[in-house]
This record gives structure tokens, C-alpha cells and sequence, in this order.
């Protein structure tokens, strides 16, 4: 059992103008709002930020990047390991197709199951990229120590871990 109680996470009526009208979760208290918070502004001003300087949006950089870490995976390995749906992988890998960033291997003569590799300019996109992104990286955690950044990223290891059993048990796969 969790030591961890529902009025840790909730804003209370407490008469004020600014109070809610009946409890609900804390913006700032409840660590599932402020992950997906900041989720949401990152992927925000990242799509922003590489559609203005690189011409592809953050979709398509995460699909660099996932072709880059593991040249010729299928759509369904890129969905489960990014956490995006197949249907939005499949999306950006056939604008990346297009734009000249990949290609796909029919692999055993079924055009249903594909290998998806970067061709030359994907790699030099990523290979530009690269550099930006690491930039931005180190913008975003400004005065983090590197064991503060250790455990944060053991946190976020963890709670990606209970997301996962959670969604096995709601019989989701993730």
C-alpha cells in the first residue's frame, strides 16, 4: 500500500477567489499534471524551434533519432519504444520518405512489414541536428547538478515503469 494520499495531490475550496469551486488536482502538487505539463511545452517549442530552423517537426526529429539508435526497425517497435501511437510513426515516416529522410525495406515480400533505414540526408539532417538538440538540452537543464540529473532521470525511469504496469493492467499496450 502507498504511503502516498489523495489530499497531497489536490487543491482544496478554501473560500478565496482563487480557490476551485470543489477539489480537484493541484497544478502545482501533483507531479502527473506537471510531467504532462511539461510535456506538452516541450513538444510545443520544440516542434517550433525545429520546424523554424530545420524544416521537419519534432515528430519527424524523434523519428531521426529512433532510426539513428536503431536502423531498421519496424513502426510498431519505433511506437512501443517512443510511446507514440502507430499510426503517428507511420505518419512521419512517410513524410520523412518523401522528403528524402527514409526509406523502407519490404522485408519477405509483405508490404506490411517494413525496415525503415535513413538514407544519406536523413543522416545529415540528424547529423545537424544533433548539436541544436543537445544545446536546447542543456538550456532546459540549467542548474541541474549531474547527480541531480541521475535522479531525476531515475524518477522518470520509474514512473515510465508504473505507466507501463499501469497500462497492462488496463489491458493497453503501450
Amino acid at each position: 500500500m502507498s504511503d502516498l494520499t489523495d489530499e497531497m495531490f489536490l487543491a482544496l475550496p478554501d473560500g478565496s477567489d482563487a480557490s476551485p469551486a470543489a477539489p480537484t488536482l493541484d497544478f502545482d502538487r501533483s507531479p502527473v499534471v506537471t510531467v504532462t505539463f511539461a510535456g506538452n511545452r516541450l513538444t510545443r517549442n520544440s516542434a517550433r524551434a525545429y520546424q523554424e530552423e530545420f524544416g521537419i517537426g519534432v515528430m519527424d526529429w524523434r523519428m531521426l533519432v529512433m532510426l539513428t539508435r536503431d536502423p531498421g526497425c519496424s513502426v510498431g517497435h519505433a511506437a512501443r519504444t517512443t510511446g507514440i501511437d502507430k499510426a503517428a510513426v507511420s505518419r512521419a515516416l512517410q513524410r520523412m520518405e518523401q522528403a528524402g529522410l527514409a526509406q523502407a525495406k519490404v522485408l519477405g515480400g509483405d508490404e506490411r512489414r517494413k525496415s525503415w533505414f535513413l538514407t544519406d540526408e536523413g543522416h545529415a539532417l540528424h547529423a545537424r541536428m544533433l548539436p541544436r538538440a543537445l544545446d536546447r538540452q542543456r538550456a532546459l537543464l540549467k542548474g541541474f547538478s549531474p547527480e541531480d540529473l541521475d535522479a531525476f532521470a531515475g524518477y522518470l525511469q520509474r514512473f515510465l515503469k508504473n505507466i507501463a504496469e499501469d497500462s497492462e493492467e488496463l489491458g493497453i499496450r503501450s
